[in-house]
């Protein structure tokens, strides 16, 4: 019965970050904002989408009833760093890539400390979430599809920031989608 309870939660979930996404950026284009990062964008949403037919799917194989009470306390631990995520970057965060000419970079928050803090909490939640339920397949397949996704994307961010010294670079609070 928690897995239901569980998995719903993670897909409202996505669904209000997804609604904030959006939200910001309609504000980020009235702004002046340029995408980047546009071709790979749709394998992120793919990636994430699959990720959970396949948590359904797996689990329905497998019907398991045992689960980690330790690791789905880490999930909502991950949660908590994803909002404050969030609040630092504020209208600033987003599920795609952004450049706004004439806005100092965000060094606030996790920001301080790490270029890229949301990927410590999308890997993190890629491996917690299936590994909480046993669901072995979907932990292993993932994270190697999510670490190769990742790997593009932040090589694109990081070429964004690079050249541009006046920008400030939208990350996406957990290329979850």
């Amino acid at each position: 019965m928690i897995f239901p309870i569980f998995i719903s939660f993670i897909i409202l979930l996505r669904i209000g970050e997804l609604l904030l996404s959006k939200r910001n950026e309609k504000w980020l284009l009235q702004n002046g904002a340029v995408e980047y990062g546009e071709k790979h964008y749709p394998f992120i949403v793919v990636l994430h989408v699959s990720f959970l037919v396949s948590l359904i799917f797996e689990y329905s194989m497998l019907q398991t009833v045992s689960y980690s009470s330790f690791l789905i306390a880490f999930y909502f631990l991950l949660i908590a760093v994803k909002i404050l995520i969030i609040l630092s970057l504020g209208k600033f965060w987003n599920t795609k890539i952004y450049h706004i000419q004439n806005f100092p970079s965000i060094k606030k928050g996790l920001y301080k400390y790490f270029k890229h803090p949301n990927y410590i909490i999308v890997i993190a939640e890629i491996a917690a979430i299936p590994l909480a339920f046993h669901l072995y397949y979907s932990a292993i397949i993932f994270s190697i599809l999510n670490a190769i996704i990742l790997f593009v994307r932040i090589n694109e961010e990081n070429k964004v920031l690079e050249n541009c010294d006046d920008v400030v670079l939208v990350y996406r609070t957990g290329d979850n989608i």
